[in-house]
């Protein structure tokens, strides 16, 4: 029989790294849950969760971070839903497929926003978007407004390292 172990997605990468007056840095794994609402019930969703993003948005709900990502999509950080959230909308564990990095300091907006094709100034704190990195798909949270956080697949952390400068 096969044992298989779980390895981080930064093994063996280099991290953290200050590039251009900024600090990247590995985040620690995220429990991160796909919300996708139902036709028609968004107005149920967004009552029974408190709240649900609209495009760029970023919602905090007790403990959980609701995040857009996409048409009729968030993304959940947190240790969980409330119950009963399934019968307003289709929700999927992301959590493996997924990297995190956290890029902050005075010159993480302008080092980020070298690499990004949109006008990083005009995405609020807290916000999000999804872009590319080069040719790596990511979502952009901004925090603060010198604090990032950048998810990527995790198949593709190691280009989306290349693209922000610090691949090795």
């Amino acid at each position: 029989m096969i044992d298989l172990k779980a390895t981080s997605a930064f093994m063996a990468l280099r991290l953290p790294v200050t590039l251009d007056r900024c600090d990247m840095r590995a985040l620690p794994p995220a429990r991160i849950t796909a919300l996708a609402p139902y036709p028609g019930q968004m107005g149920a969703l967004r009552a029974h969760l408190g709240g649900f993003p609209d495009p760029g948005e970023v919602v905090i709900a007790g403990d959980t971070r609701l995040v857009w990502a996409g048409r009729d999509l968030a993304f959940a950080f947190g240790p969980g839903l409330p119950d009963g959230a399934e019968a307003y909308c289709a929700v999927t564990d992301q959590s493996d497929g997924w990297a995190g990095l956290a890029l902050q300091g005075p010159g993480a907006e302008a080092h980020l926003a070298r690499r990004l094709p949109f006008d990083l100034r005009k995405l609020s704190a807290p916000g999000a978007a999804r872009s590319l990195l080069g040719h790596v798909p990511v979502l952009i949270l901004r925090l603060q407004p010198q604090a990032f956080e950048i998810w990527v697949w995790r198949s593709m952390l190691r280009s989306a390292l290349h693209e922000l400068g610090a691949g090795r």
